[in-house]
């Protein structure tokens, strides 16, 4: 017997009572062999090669859904580069190959289609250039293709032109974008150590050292981690930690279950299981509450990054227990806008955008769906990305921004982003400049201990 009667009573209760769910699949499809010096060869070759790889992957997701009674909420695409599909193309903007990720995104019937993306960690090529020149329009236009583009590396640093370059897109992405349902840089991430294999949006891509198709598998589950923590209240954290590993482990089980068998339907590999806390603003699925329920009056509070850094230490020691194709991200979202006690900390501003910056040392990614003054600079929207890249690159993590300025919105005000983005309170900016740093561009160089072979 796979499972005993105990445990699958544990797992109903975590699917029905403690909002436990396979939050996304997501399959991976290399573009590779797509790349054409027509551009609208090269986008008929990715409308033909996604179709046919993903024509199965809505319905195997909702038979498994029937069959094992296991919440998948999202069925997702990821795709290689497209500056690197279309660099050998004519084509001087690439917005038509994004419409074509949309089109088949529509067609297909998925959430999300990530991999308008770009590589650019240690410099940019004609590509990548006009593939980030693309972003504001291509985003606008198109309502389910998501956008990366990795920026600096521990190996190689972080490409400063590059920073300021994204500066630019991401305030040029919010006012193009500023009539539309969601706003474009929503869809939008900036990393340093970008995985490639991620299946969360909106930093999924299938990277080049890829094969051609595989199924990766993000499990989500702060209500489940949540109610393991209440029974240990008052006990020492030590205790905690062990229980929260414990659950990490039967969560990871159930992730593993259906990864194997999606791709075993689909007739591709079964690539990583993600298993990261990512929450939503619905009640009782909060990274936030947990860390408040672990000790903390509220998220923000002195003792939140070390309670953060136990949490996802944990989280991750629970997952690779239990499965051999643990990566992505695997550990603990905070997004602002996705999760019901963050956003209550910020309105009762227990926490700070620089608050947010020290749990990104020890988070999954970074600073994720924050929402900051419409009329913030440019080169201050830079020098926050090069704050939280300097964390990864130091660090040797994968660290990410997801900011939106919000267009004619103040410190304090509310915006709206609808659906699993959810809405936030703005957050106050620091309103001293650093342009003149900004505007150096160049390098900053790897740091010492990058210098491994």
């Amino acid at each position: 017997m796979i499972f005993s009667p105990v445990e699958i009573e544990q797992t109903v209760n975590m699917f029905m009572r403690q909002k436990l769910d396979i939050r996304c699949i997501t399959m991976g499809i290399s573009l590779l062999d797509c790349a054409a010096e027509d551009s609208k060869v090269a986008c008929q070759k990715i409308y033909d090669k996604i179709m046919k790889r993903a024509q199965n992957l809505v319905k195997v997701g909702q038979d498994i859904e029937k069959e094992f009674g296991v919440p998948i909420i999202n069925k997702r695409i990821s795709v290689t580069p497209i500056a690197l599909v279309a660099g050998a193309s004519n084509a001087t903007s690439y917005v038509d190959y994004c419409r074509t990720l949309d089109k088949c995104a529509h067609e297909l019937g998925v959430n999300f289609l990530g991999g308008f993306s770009a590589l650019v960690q240690k410099g940019i090529t004609p590509s990548d250039k006009i593939l980030i020149e693309s972003i504001p329009e291509a985003l606008a236009e198109t309502e389910c293709v998501c956008s990366s583009v990795n920026v600096g590396t521990t190996k190689n640093g972080i490409n400063m032109n590059a920073v300021k370059l994204m500066g630019e897109t991401i305030k040029k992405t919010a006012d193009v974008s500023k009539d539309k349902p969601v706003n474009g840089c929503a869809k939008l991430v900036v990393f340093c150590n970008a995985p490639e294999d991620n299946p969360f949006m909106a930093g999924a891509f299938h990277g080049p050292g890829e094969g051609d198709a595989v199924i990766n598998v993000g499990v989500s589950g702060p209500g489940v981690i949540l109610a393991a923590a209440k029974e240990f209240k008052g006990k020492p954290i030590n205790e905690l930690a062990d229980g929260i590993k414990k659950m990490a482990f039967k969560i990871t089980r159930m992730g593993q279950l259906v990864g194997t068998e999606a791709a075993r339907r689909l007739g591709v590999d079964f690539g990583i299981l993600d298993l990261s806390l990512a929450p939503t603003p619905a009640v009782g699925d909060s990274v936030a509450r947990i860390l408040e329920e672990i000790g903390l009056e509220g998220c923000g509070a002195p003792g939140t990054t070390a309670a953060l850094a136990m949490l996802t230490d944990m989280v991750k020691k629970g997952g690779v227990m239990a499965s051999t194709n643990v990566g992505g991200l695997s550990g603990a979202f905070i997004p602002v806008s996705e999760d019901e006690g963050m956003i209550n900390a910020v309105k009762q501003n227990s926490i700070s955008l620089e608050k947010l910056e020290a749990m990104t040392t020890v988070c999954s990614v970074g600073l994720d769906m924050i929402a900051i003054p419409g009329d913030t600079s440019a080169t201050t929207i830079s020098g926050i990305l090069a704050d939280e890249f300097a964390i990864g690159m130091v660090n040797n993590k994968t660290t990410a921004c997801r900011l939106i300025p919000a267009p004619g919105k103040k410190a304090g005000e509310w915006v709206e982003f609808g659906g699993l983005l959810g809405g936030c309170p703005v957050m106050n900016v620091n309103k001293f400049s650093c342009a003149d740093f900004i505007n150096r561009g160049g390098r900053i160089p790897a740091p010492i201990h990058s210098f491994r072979n």
